[in-house]
């Protein structure tokens, strides 16, 4: 099984925000890609990897960044020998590929044919998650149906439906459909769908179809790893893991949350994602 972390994305909310911060406070995290942000007491990324190198889960991590950043994961990755970082070319947000794209780019340049766990690199999860058991949920379903895969789920508040893409799923946790951005009343679910998903090695060659059909549309389409999901449900067998929460680091006020959290909540940080 591989890892596939998606980080190549400029972090411009965040940088407007610690710009525009009146006091200042934040000023020593300007021009920082997010997922090497310090969180608690190790940067971001370092979370993932401490959690894939001690589970075992994966024997190889592709990070996917970006020319502006490359040099900066290279110099963070040094410690982690299972760690591959490849340059997506861009300099710029309006050059972005999109993270579907940045996505087959990995899977096509290190020709990968496996199961890939894929990985937003602004994501961190509350503290009962655990990869064991979520690769432990996989291998399950994958003696069953080796074209299953698996992707996580939380329960959100009513008015956060418009904020997320939205899972509608059956008594067997399959999902039927995923509703992007819902007012309340168009769905009854509030299953909540972050960027991490375990896409079966069957699942790989559906990538170059799906950006195939969306290469004339606007970038938005091959932006949002969520729309892949989406299309995908509609071709393959996909199941929920549930969880209690996740920490998106988009803006000021999500980090300063998360990284309290990380600071002041988490009781057991050497088990923490494992």
């Amino acid at each position: 099984m591989k890892a596939i972390v998606l980080a190549a994305g400029y972090g411009t909310r965040l940088q407007r925000d610690i710009e525009h911060e009146p006091a200042g406070e934040f000023r020593h995290l300007r021009g920082i890609a997010k997922p090497l942000l310090p969180i608690g007491h190790r940067v971001l990324l370092s979370h993932w990897l401490r959690a894939l190198t001690q589970t075992s889960c994966v024997d190889t991590v592709v990070v996917v960044t970006n020319a502006l950043y490359h040099e900066a994961f290279q110099k963070w990755a040094e410690e982690f020998p299972s760690v591959k970082i490849l340059n997506d070319g861009t300099r710029k947000n309006e050059e972005r590929l999109g993270a579907v794209a940045c996505l087959q780019l990995a899977v096509k340049h290190f020709g990968v044919d496996d199961h890939i766990i894929v990985i937003g690199g602004d994501t961190l999860f509350k503290e009962d998650f655990s990869l064991g058991a979520f690769t432990e949920r996989f291998a399950e379903l994958q003696r069953k149906d080796k074209d299953s895969n698996l992707v996580l789920s939380y329960q959100c508040k009513d008015d956060e439906t418009l904020k997320y893409g939205i899972l509608e799923v059956d008594s067997d946790l399959r999902v039927q459909c995923m509703k992007e951005k819902p007012r309340p009343t168009e769905t009854n679910s509030r299953s909540a769908c972050p960027c991490f998903y375990l896409f079966s090695r069957t699942t790989l060659p559906l990538l170059d179809a799906f950006l195939k059909e969306k290469e004339t549309g606007p970038i938005e389409e091959r932006d949002a790893p969520g729309n892949f999901l989406s299309w995908l449900i509609l071709r393959r067998a996909v199941y929920v893991y549930r969880i209690s929460g996740r920490f998106d680091v988009g803006n000021l006020p999500s980090y300063i949350e998360c990284d309290k959290y990380f600071k002041e909540q988490l009781k057991n940080p050497e088990l923490y994602l494992i």
